[in-house]
């Protein structure tokens, strides 16, 4: 029984990756278009969809170096996409925020963008969608579960 589960756990590993970078090629080919590069993209999107966030939070949330954030901010400011300004609660603390001209360009590609996640997403019904968005938090929370507990048996010896 425990092969049997091993080995079904490897399939949908497999068709998992699969449909994540069939899905990723298209969403990344859709973002290439716009000449912006994807890290530019991803911060983008986000201010445009969240507001303003901490330079610290941003670096956290999608997975960029403190050092490698700092340069991707300072070329988005040069084009007049992005600005920073001191947290009103905080003056330590830098907000990056949209600028009017930000705003308008994802005002303008945002939703081209995400017509094209709903047209690689449309193969499965909606109920089908809020499973599939169930199942993975499920998944994601006890990847991450574990993760910390391996973190923890790590300092424990």
């Amino acid at each position: 029984m425990v092969q049997q589960d091993q080995e079904l756990d490897l399939r949908l590993f497999r068709v998992w990756m699969k449909a994540y970078h069939a899905l990723f090629a298209n969403i990344q080919k859709d973002i290439e278009r716009y000449d912006i590069g994807f890290e530019n993209f991803q911060i983008l999107e986000l201010l445009y969809s969240k507001g303003p966030h901490p330079v610290q939070k941003i670096s956290e949330i999608l997975s960029i170096p403190s050092g490698s954030i700092t340069y991707v901010f300072n070329k988005l400011e040069k084009q007049e996409l992005v600005k920073r300004q001191c947290a009103p609660s905080d003056k330590r603390v830098f907000l990056v925020l949209l600028t009017d001209k930000g705003k308008q360009l994802f005002d303008d590609i945002f939703p081209k963008h995400t017509d094209v996640i709903s047209q690689n997403l449309s193969f499965i019904e909606t109920e089908e969608k809020e499973q599939l968005i169930e199942w993975l938090k499920k998944i994601g929370l006890g990847a991450k579960q574990l993760h910390e507990k391996g973190k923890q048996d790590d300092t424990q010896f």
